[in-house]
């Protein structure tokens, strides 16, 4: 593999202000934006077309040397230790390129899986997959989604079931969209094994399935309009597969309480990367503005450009806001920080979108061609809307919380003031 030195002059701006992380972040923020830009920038395929796995696992050999692997992975598992709350500016640093977070193995859902496994797996477990995802030398799925009638959007609806056997368990049900599937080593699979109804939190299990168990067999991939995961988003289809007690992922009964562990943070890890690209984009915008000139001046001293851009600027700063807020509630409380991803992930997936759409149409037909890759951004940003949860799934859960937050204050004794007042004699 060959790489192209970054270009000779002053380093870039940082993206994240001078003392607002620790100097051990600020340190491994630097570093990987040195290395998303002199060493995987360079590197990365056509617009359109996926990574291959031998420069991956060549741009892994890098990304150690240069320490910035896996950051979000304990030390004792070869990454970089960072706490929660400090993720987002170096997994955006990692995101400012389409495969970086690929490269330093922070990519979904690889990523999301050793989080939950560091947090809830046995030291068995930790060490057979854990240990392995987090060098790179495996990689995983996770088995939620399910054809309809099967779980999707609503959880509650998981048809896929385990029963107990004698010596451990038989999962049967068929999943889809299993994200990563065709690469993956491992499932953590969601099952059924007890009675479905309102107020039934202990109706699931997370099982660790190896993918070469008897019984577990790849089905038709789905084509989707991103192309930069590995492993596609395939049908799997889990056919009597026995796995032993201790699969079982945490406590019997617990999976729903163990995905908001592992969805919360890896709903604001897209956003963290994603919001990483839509910087990128608008630098090419941004670069495009104040070099292209049209009626006599340059593009950025345009009224009509400048609107573009300002409402990119802004896009940008109230996502990293939003982003930060619910790092750091995800690290002192990770229940009101998993209700409060459902906010970033509705506002960050929507307002990335724009940016990359504002980019592509101040850049013209060079944005829809292929000579610059704003539109294959476009496509990979889209989906998001959908993935971990569509917009109007969240929006609904928002406004759920607050109407029942509101009302449980108010039964506690705030004022109610929702009664409009009768004005008796004014005019």
């Amino acid at each position: 593999m060959t790489t192209t030195p970054p270009p000779a002059g002053p380093p870039p701006p940082a993206s994240a202000p001078a003392g607002l992380y620790p100097d051990a972040v600020e340190d491994l923020r630097r570093r990987t934006r040195d290395f998303i830009r002199a060493t995987v920038i360079p590197a990365e395929p056509r617009p359109g077309q996926a990574l291959d796995l031998g420069v991956r696992r060549e741009l892994f050999a890098a990304a150690r040397e240069a320490g910035v692997f896996a950051p979000h992975v304990p030390v004792e598992f070869g990454g970089q230790g960072l706490a929660v709350e400090h993720w987002s500016p170096v997994f955006q640093e990692a995101g400012y390129s389409p495969i970086g977070p690929a490269v330093l193995n922070a990519m979904a859902p690889d990523e999301g899986n050793m989080h939950m496994l560091n947090l809830i797996g046995t030291p068995e477990q930790k060490q057979q997959f854990l240990a392995p995802l987090a060098a790179g030398d495996i990689s995983s799925c996770f088995a939620m989604s399910e054809p309809h009638p099967g779980a999707g959007s609503d959880p509650s609806a998981l048809a896929t079931t385990a029963v107990r056997d004698g010596t451990g368990w038989r999962i049967t049900g068929h999943k889809r969209f299993t994200s990563g599937a065709t690469l993956a080593n491992f499932a953590i699979v969601m099952a059924r094994t007890g009675p479905s109804g309102p107020g039934r939190p202990d109706a699931a299990t997370m099982f660790l399935v190896p993918m070469d168990t008897l019984g577990v067999r790849i089905g038709a991939p789905i084509h989707t309009m991103d192309k930069y995961l590995p492993g596609g988003h395939p049908h799997v289809h889990f056919e009597d597969v026995h796995v032993p007690d201790s699969a079982v992922l945490g406590e019997a009964g617990l999976a729903f309480k163990y995905a908001q562990v592992r969805l919360g943070p890896a709903r604001l890890t897209h956003c963290m990367r994603w919001l990483g690209l839509a910087r990128r984009s608008m630098d090419i915008m941004l670069d495009r503005a104040n070099t292209r000139e049209m009626f006599g001046a340059h593009l950025s001293q345009l009224g009509i450009a400048q609107e573009l851009i300002a409402q990119s600027v802004i896009d940008v700063e109230t996502s990293d806001a939003v982003i930060a807020k619910c790092a750091a509630l995800l690290a002192v409380d990770p229940k009101a920080g998993a209700a409060l991803s459902s906010v970033a992930k509705v506002h960050c997936s929507e307002a990335v979108y724009r940016v990359i759409d504002r980019a592509v149409q101040l850049c013209g037909g060079d944005g829809v061609s292929d000579g610059l890759p704003l539109i294959q951004y476009l496509n990979e940003v889209r989906p998001f809307r959908i993935y971990d949860g569509s917009t109007e799934t969240h929006k609904w859960a928002i406004a759920r919380r607050a109407a029942s937050g509101r009302r449980r204050a108010v039964d506690s004794g705030e004022p109610f003031l929702g009664t409009a007042r009768i004005h008796e004699g004014e005019p």
